[in-house]
């Protein structure tokens, strides 16, 4: 089966590469041509701008974006919405927000242009494993890219989620129990690292074993010991979270139905905190402590 891979990050350039692997011809476009160039050599077609990548697939087109949410998402599409054909498909595998899809399924639907949204995990490791997929759209074009799905996947590691937006509302959900998951890991390691036992404690195998038929196993686990097995301490990592936006839009949508949601909204504010926006508040608390009870304070030097 043919189909045109737009962006060669991390996910994209993997999907092109298992996608490969499994048989179908793939033509590649990114900004930067030292991955196209790359990807030619392992079996792609390369192109050096969107209408050359356009020219290069057979209609009815099968058009995978994997890019950044956001305004670049929303210039591709235009873009592309004035190369492509009626009948051609565009599919945005990014982690964008739910909401933005509709219009942009509306925007395409104008020119009679398909468009499904696909929330993707795995990572880096999906080249590998495979992806597990979530989509949303119109049902006869989830059917229609089904072997791509089967060639991206794990066995059973795709489903059809519902209309326009639900593929990446679920994904976003997924995102928002990942931050939750994290959290609680890194709560409950911490909690041992600064206990009377923290220095004899091995991370690794602890990880190890909670992964042999304990009820907190998980493939998190499993990379939380690789981590730990190439430094004990993770002391050559800065403690700073960052956030994709996934959890604080999970967080806004429990906020939006009335749906309590506190671990994951406590874990997306543990990953603001850790991006420095907390230090201010530890000040004022240390302030009122030492105001309204004499307490001790620990000064900058």
């Amino acid at each position: 089966m043919q189909i045109g891979m737009i962006g060669l990050g991390r996910m994209g350039m993997n999907m092109a590469r298992r996608l490969l692997q499994g048989g179908h011809e793939v033509v590649v476009y990114n900004r930067s041509q030292d991955k196209v160039r790359q990807m030619v050599a392992e079996g792609a077609a390369g192109s050096g701008s969107l209408k050359d990548f356009i020219e290069k697939l057979a209609a009815p087109r099968i058009v995978w974006l994997m890019l950044p949410a956001g305004s670049i998402v929303d210039n591709h599409l235009a873009e592309l919405s004035d190369l492509l054909a009626a009948g051609d498909m565009v599919i945005d595998g990014g982690n964008s927000f739910y909401k933005d899809d509709a219009p942009r399924a509306e925007m395409l639907q104008q020119k009679t242009i398909h468009f499904l949204d696909a929330g993707v995990s795995g990572g880096i490791w999906g080249l590998e494993s495979g992806y597990c997929i979530m989509v949303g759209g119109d049902e006869a074009g989830f059917k229609r890219i089904e072997p791509l799905l089967q060639t991206l996947t794990q066995p059973e590691g795709y489903v059809y989620c519902g209309p326009t937006g639900a593929g990446h509302f679920v994904k976003m959900v997924h995102n928002g129990i990942e931050y939750a998951m994290m959290e609680a890991y890194g709560e409950g390691f911490n909690i041992m690292k600064q206990s009377a036992f923290g220095q004899g404690l091995e991370f690794d195998k602890i990880a190890h074993v909670w992964n042999r038929g304990s009820v907190v196993k998980s493939w998190l686990l499993e990379l939380l010991e690789t981590a730990f097995a190439r430094d004990p301490q993770l002391a050559d990592l800065e403690p700073v979270v960052q956030d994709s936006g996934e959890g604080r839009w999970t967080v806004q949508q429990a906020l939006d139905t009335g749906t309590p949601a506190p671990v994951i909204a406590q874990a997306v504010f543990q990953r603001f905190e850790s991006q420095g926006q907390g230090a201010f508040s530890h000040r004022v608390l240390a302030a009122l402590r030492r105001e309204f009870g004499g307490h001790s304070v620990v000064r900058k030097e």
